[in-house]
């Protein structure tokens, strides 16, 4: 009896050491291929190459537990567990860093499972959405322009000065004291 739930427990399947190295395998370049779609799409002002090493990694790393894991219920349950303990000690600085974080799981949980041609063309559409989305324009950021100076009666200086070197501008607020002007 304790020998059959054992077995139920650790069952694993017919998996050969072929398809085992070919999941990671195919992991990897995929990996790779996200790493190169995040160096050539990446916008920030912080480029890190740690953070592309760790999305290859990760890819391969979720590939290899999906493979171990296969129909394992007991593995399952232990990864959930060990998984939900699992904190990100760094801030995720931009939401795209975050968007590859979750290609490069959902990359190593598709070929953990053996679907390569699905993680295949989801990275290929995934791409071609990411350099189309990079192409529509965005408006240019407002900027933002702090004055204090100690005369009260350079506001119509300072005006004219910020018209003559711009298209448009706005006065968001306005603080008039005895000892200067600050707008």
């Amino acid at each position: 009896m304790k020998e059959t739930i054992y077995n139920l427990l650790t069952q694993q399947g017919d998996m050969t050491w072929q398809q085992i190295i070919m999941h990671i395998l195919v992991s990897a370049v995929i990996g790779l291929f996200i790493f190169i779609s995040y160096v050539i799409s990446h916008k920030g002002t912080i480029y890190s190459k740690k953070f592309g090493v760790t999305l290859i990694v990760l890819t391969v790393m979720t590939g290899t537990v999906m493979t171990v894991i296969g129909n394992n219920i007991a593995l399952s349950l232990g990864m959930v567990g060990a998984l939900s303990i699992v904190r990100f000690r760094n801030a995720i600085k931009s939401s795209m860093d975050l968007v590859f974080l979750f290609w490069s799981i959902s990359i190593g949980i598709i070929c953990g499972a053996g679907l390569y041609e699905i993680a295949f063309v989801a990275s290929l559409i995934l791409t071609v959405l990411l350099f189309l989305l990079d192409l529509v324009p965005t408006p240019k950021a407002a900027l933002l322009l702090i004055v204090n100076s100690s005369d009260v009666n350079t506001f119509s200086e300072i005006e004219n000065l910020v018209k003559s070197h711009t298209k448009s501008f706005d006065v968001k607020s306005q603080s008039l004291t005895k000892d200067g002007l600050d707008l």
